[in-house]
């Protein structure tokens, strides 16, 4: 059964910093892309970065290039999306999931995680 652990929420400060981690306990991450989608309160579930396999492929939505950044640890069985300058349109309940390929739509990651919240401060 796959089952992704999420970690790193919480609360930070505007402009701050947070790292969030996705680890495959299942077994699955190790041989997947990985991607990382986040949904506000009454918006829906929208892109926010992706990764292959290897490492050597990412993608990010336009909203969140440059600040943040998505990174892998295959043998740690662990996806990462480091989240730098945090802005007010940043704060949503954020998801990893996996597929077999870079993709930007959530239709293409049959195995998701739990979720972990993100909210900012000022």
């Amino acid at each position: 059964q796959v089952q992704l652990v999420q970690s790193g929420g919480g609360s930070v400060q505007a402009g701050g910093s947070l790292r969030l981690s996705c680890e495959d306990s299942g077994g699955t991450l190790r041989m997947y892309a990985t991607g990382w989608f986040r949904q506000a309160p009454g918006k829906e579930r929208e892109f926010v970065a992706t990764i292959s396999l290897s490492g050597s492929r990412t993608y990010y939505a336009d909203s969140v290039k440059g600040r943040f950044t998505i990174s892998r640890d295959n043998a740690k069985k662990t996806v990462y999306v480091q989240m730098r300058s945090l802005e007010p349109e940043d704060p949503a309940d954020y998801y990893c999931a996996t597929g077999v390929d870079v993709a930007t739509s959530e239709e293409e990651y049959p195995y998701w995680g739990q979720g972990t919240q993100v909210t900012v401060s000022s």
